[in-house]
């Protein structure tokens, strides 16, 4: 070996910048606060950019699991529904929460969790009995999990007799499919509280019992029919249809969005950009490829888009004519308020843009 390449290698080793995989960062599950078993997933280290707070997976309930980025613009806000969520169910600081299916934590952020004092737990294996077990040694005072699963987990308890030991009072935070009604007597005979709570990866816990979580969120006509609104949230479309009623949710007659009975909306809504606060038009078409990547949403941006506008402004089309063959017309909506989460994943793009992350060993040239 000569001199010179000595010299390099030892330069290297003493002065190298570039890390080692050693030296690279780290997220962890515990990390991400998901550090729990699950029957339906393998455990995979991937290589993570540092825009993305993290990286999840949709449940896979209405097609193929996605993967779903988190930027790092979208935390503020679910830790402002977490507060609210928690307020709600007048749950204090400290308050010990039971987690039956690990990656429902991504839904909060675990940051969120860490912001509202909420300690969480999984179960030892992703079983009813195991379930039975954390809930008579722990005695946690919420349960959050699938609400079919906690329905048979409590009749299963009250066939095996352990009703005198699970916790005196717990409040069941039911969430990932529509709710079980039959859940609520088997609830009620255990003296504990139900609460529906709809939501998804990609945008975070949504509503409450039929109460929004969000300012963002909008009721906007449904193909589905005259019975029913789509939810949007902060701009963008999530592809639920659901009946609205004054008659009020069954666990809060406040809540006039019946998180239970829901229908996919088709033809699904696209999003057009007419108006934005960008300066440039190519950060809005490079935020709008992100969003259909990272959020499944397809966004597209009007030929003639109006950059550098006071307020943002969307319009929602149908991807395909209705059931008469004709288009709509489309729903307009107007930001600040009602386009807050599109305009956070815009500003990622802006900030990815001002401030990309390289490697050395992998440079792009035009």
């Amino acid at each position: 070996m000569s001199d010179d390449l000595t010299v390099l290698e030892e330069a290297l080793d003493a002065f190298g910048t570039a890390p080692t995989l050693a030296e690279m960062p780290r997220r962890t599950l515990a990390d991400k606060g998901i550090d729990g078993p699950t029957a339906a997933h393998v455990i995979e280290e991937v290589h993570t950019p540092f825009n993305l707070a993290y990286l999840t997976f949709t449940t896979g309930s209405s097609a193929f699991q996605n993967i779903v980025g988190v930027v790092h613009g979208e935390i503020s806000g679910r830790c402002a529904v977490a507060r609210t969520l928690f307020e709600r169910l007048g749950s204090g600081p400290a308050e010990r929460m039971l987690v039956t299916y690990p990656p429902l934590v991504n839904v909060f952020a675990a940051d969120a969790l860490r912001a509202c004092g909420v300690t969480w737990g999984f179960l030892k294996r992703s079983s009813r009995d195991a379930l039975l077990v954390a809930a008579c040694r722990d005695k946690p005072g919420i349960i959050l999990g699938e609400s079919s699963f906690l329905r048979a987990s409590l009749e299963q308890a009250a066939t095996l007799g352990l009703k005198s030991e699970m916790p005196a009072r717990a409040i069941l935070l039911t969430a990932g499919t529509p709710l079980d009604e039959e859940l609520l007597p088997v609830a009620e005979s255990f003296g504990y509280e139900v609460h529906d709570l709809y939501g998804c990866q990609e945008f975070g816990w949504l509503t409450l019992d039929g109460v929004p979580l969000r300012e963002d969120i909008t009721l906007v006509t449904s193909p589905r029919g005259p019975a029913f609104r789509e939810l949007v949230v902060g701009g963008l479309p999530m592809g639920d249809s659901f009946i609205v009623s004054a008659a009020g949710h069954v666990c809060d007659r406040a809540g006039e969005i019946i998180t239970y009975r829901r229908e996919r909306t088709y033809p699904e809504y696209e999003v057009v950009v007419t108006h934005t606060r960008a300066a440039a038009a190519s950060t809005v078409e490079k935020a709008a490829r992100t969003i259909l990547r990272i959020k499944g949403r397809v966004v597209k941006v009007a030929p003639d888009l109006v950059t550098g506008a006071a307020a943002t402004r969307l319009r929602l089309v149908p991807g395909l004519p209705g059931a008469d063959g004709a288009w709509e017309d489309g729903v307009e909506l107007e930001g600040p308020e009602k386009t807050g989460l599109f305009d956070v994943l815009v500003e990622a793009q802006a900030d990815l843009q001002k401030s990309a992350k390289s490697d050395p060993a992998w440079i792009k040239r035009r």
